[in-house]
C-alpha cells in the first residue's frame, strides 16, 4: 500500500514538475535577465541528471545489452576485450570534416594525413540478432588527397601483463564496405626503447575476418613489455563506406611444440 501511494505521490509531482516546465518555456523570451540566469543554471542541473537517467535506460533497453562483453574466445584464451567504442555510447556520436588524431573516446583514435578532410565518422547501434557488439563505427570517405587513413586502438594494461613470447594475439571484426578495399592490421609492442611491429593483411573474402600475430616470430623483450596497441590501416578509401560492427582483441599462449 505505502508503495503505490508512494508511485501516485511521484507521478503527481512528475506532472507538476512538467507543467511548470512547460510554462517557463514559453516565457524565456520576456523574462528579466537574472531571472533567466537563474533559470538557466536550474535548467542545467536538471539536464545532468535526465541525461544521467536516459543513459542509463537506453543502455539497459537497448538489444544487444550495452556494456555486454560477450565476445567469441578462442580456445585456450587468458585474455579477451573489445574497445569501449563498440561497447557504450559514447558522448560525442559522430564527426564531420574529422581531423587527424580525433579521439573517438579514451584509447580509439582516428589519424590520417589529408590536407581538407572529407572525413565523417559516428557511432552506430547494432540491431542485427547477430551482432554481440551493441555499437560500431561508420566511417564515410569522400574525397582523399592523404597518403594513409588509420584507426588507432590503445590496448589495455591487462593485455600486455604476463605478456610472452609464446603468446598468439588475435584481432578480429565485423566490417561492412560499400566497395572492396584493402585492411591491414598492425600490432604495435613497445619494450623499453623499441617498438615491434607486425603488419598483417585481413582476409575480407570470407565470413570471419580473423588475423592472428606469433610473438614467438618477434623480438619483443618480455621484461620490458611496456604496452601496445592496435592499428588498423585502411588503403584506398576514397569515395567508400566503412563500417566496423564489431572490433575484438585476445590472446593464447600457443601449444608447446
Amino acid at each position: 500500500m505505502a508503495g503505490n501511494l508512494r508511485n501516485v505521490i511521484d507521478r503527481l509531482l512528475h506532472a507538476r514538475t512538467l507543467r511548470r516546465w512547460r510554462v517557463w518555456a514559453t516565457q524565456t523570451e520576456s523574462l528579466s535577465i537574472d531571472s533567466l540566469r537563474d533559470l538557466r543554471l536550474q535548467a542545467r542541473q536538471l539536464r545532468r541528471q535526465v541525461d544521467r537517467v536516459l543513459h542509463t535506460a537506453e543502455g539497459r533497453l537497448a538489444l544487444p545489452m550495452i556494456g555486454t562483453n560477450a565476445i567469441r574466445r578462442m580456445p585456450g584464451a587468458d585474455w579477451a576485450w573489445r574497445p569501449d567504442f563498440w561497447r557504450g555510447p559514447v558522448s560525442t556520436q559522430g564527426h564531420a570534416a574529422v581531423e587527424s588524431r580525433t579521439q573517438l573516446t579514451d584509447g580509439t583514435t582516428i589519424f590520417h594525413d589529408c590536407r581538407i578532410s572529407e572525413i565523417t565518422c559516428r557511432q552506430v547501434r547494432n540491431t542485427r540478432e547477430q551482432d554481440l557488439a551493441p555499437f560500431g563505427l561508420r566511417m564515410d570517405v569522400f574525397h582523399f588527397d592523404g597518403s594513409f587513413l588509420s584507426l588507432v586502438v590503445d590496448l589495455p594494461d591487462e593485455a600486455v601483463q604476463g605478456l610472452r613470447l609464446r603468446h598468439l594475439i588475435r584481432v578480429e571484426v565485423i566490417v561492412e564496405l560499400e566497395k572492396p578495399l584493402e585492411i591491414f592490421a598492425r600490432l604495435n609492442i613497445k619494450h623499453g626503447p623499441n617498438v615491434e611491429q607486425v603488419v598483417r593483411e585481413l582476409p575480407l573474402g570470407g565470413p570471419d575476418v580473423i588475423v592472428e600475430f606469433d610473438l614467438f616470430y618477434t623480438r619483443m623483450n618480455e621484461k620490458r613489455v611496456e604496452k601496445a596497441w592496435i592499428d588498423l590501416i585502411f588503403e584506398g578509401p576514397e569515395l567508400n563506406q566503412i563500417v566496423l560492427r564489431d572490433l575484438t582483441i585476445s590472446r593464447r599462449p600457443r601449444a608447446d611444440l
